[in-house]
């Protein structure tokens, strides 16, 4: 029986990282941003991006209203997620829950990863707390 119920899917997308326009990220310092797939690319649920830090490169201590996952591709940070401090470097996984503050020291540039968010309006708060 043919099914006569669902709609078909939608046809999906590829892009090299290179033909995105990146974005430099205003809270950073030599920081920036590609969005790879998200709400545009007709992405429901999740936006994929990829964030680059240079020499110096960083964010403050921050929140944000969207919980992060994190993959690192290369260099190496000192990231802080609440109190805890994580050396982290290529192959290492990380999870920021909504509303944790949470900042980035750039160690070994250029510090690339990918970073996995909610499809829902975020908020970057800088916090004073240290």
């Amino acid at each position: 029986m043919a099914n006569e119920t669902c709609d078909a899917p939608p046809a999906g997308v590829t892009k090299q990282y290179a033909d995105v326009p990146c974005q430099p990220v205003a809270a950073g310092t030599a920081t920036e941003t590609h969005v790879l797939i998200g709400p545009d690319d007709g992405a429901p649920n999740f936006a994929l991006r990829r964030f680059v830090m240079g020499e110096g490169g960083g964010m403050p201590r921050h929140t944000n209203a969207v919980e992060h996952e994190q993959y690192v591709l290369t260099g190496a940070a000192r990231v802080t997620i609440g109190a805890a401090v994580h050396d982290v470097s290529a192959g290492t996984a990380l999870y920021i829950p909504a509303e944790v503050p949470h900042s980035y020291e750039v160690t070994e540039a250029p510090f690339e990863f990918l970073c996995i968010v909610p499809n829902r309006e975020d908020c970057i708060t800088l916090t004073s707390d240290s």
